[in-house]
């Protein structure tokens, strides 16, 4: 398997413009983001993503937390099969995961496969950005992925589009006009290589990490909807 370091890693605030009000979610938090480019799918940016999360572990022996070599997944039309069989909910139809089926399909990874970590790939495209690459096997389905650790999303990510064509079209399919995007889509008509990237929450995992019930206890000033000084 070809391998790249990440071409842009970056770590900034990120703001929030849902009005979220959870365990899970802050106004205002950190992302860690990498791109990489030259990739053939969502699974070499997977890769990469294994990698970086297995440093960051190692990098906190006393955690406990151990990455396997190869984290298990679980496409989201099979894992919504699986919620339904092992749950009195049937979530088919649905373009997400909610929180609990989380912890489920987590639970389910821990005990047939000894793994924290498990790879949720394939989400709906009308639940992703139109910038997502589509599956070209599976229609309605995304080169996307979750990495769900614990019972939690941890990070998101997936192979992203790179041919200028095929963006004003997933633009025009979504209903939107190409022009308010026409900076961003410029690059792109001079060419531009398969390209993915992920995000990871560095306060969820940090309140993954200790086990912390709150978000907001990994989190120095936390912001929220009821939160805003100090």
């Amino acid at each position: 398997m070809r391998r790249w370091p990440p071409r842009c890693p970056r770590c900034w605030p990120v703001f929030r413009a849902e009005p979220h009000d959870t365990a899970r979610h802050l106004a205002q938090y950190t992302s860690l983001d990498a791109e990489l480019g030259f990739v053939g799918d969502h699974r070499d940016v997977m890769a990469v993503l294994r990698e970086a999360i297995a440093g960051m572990a190692a990098a906190v022996p006393g955690a406990g937390v151990e990455v396997p070599g190869e984290i298990p997944e679980i496409h989201f039309a099979e894992a919504q099969e699986l919620v339904a069989r092992l749950s009195d909910e049937d979530p088919r139809g649905e373009p997400d995961l909610a929180p609990a089926h989380e912890r489920l399909l987590s639970d389910w990874a821990l005990r047939e496969h000894g793994s924290e970590f498990l790879f949720v790939t394939g989400y709906p495209m009308a639940k992703r950005p139109f910038y997502t690459h589509p599956d070209p096997v599976r229609p309605g389905y995304s080169h996307s992925f979750d990495l769900l650790f614990r019972g939690l999303e941890l990070v998101t990510g997936g192979q992203r589009l790179h041919r200028h064509a095929d963006y004003v079209a997933a633009l025009a399919a979504r209903g939107e006009s190409a022009e308010p995007y026409r900076d961003y889509l410029a690059v792109f008509a001079h060419g531009m290589p398969p390209h993915g990237g992920f995000a990871l929450g560095l306060e969820r995992w940090t309140a993954r990490l200790l086990g912390l019930p709150n978000v907001r206890q990994a989190t120095l000033f936390p912001r929220d909807l009821h939160r805003l000084t100090p």
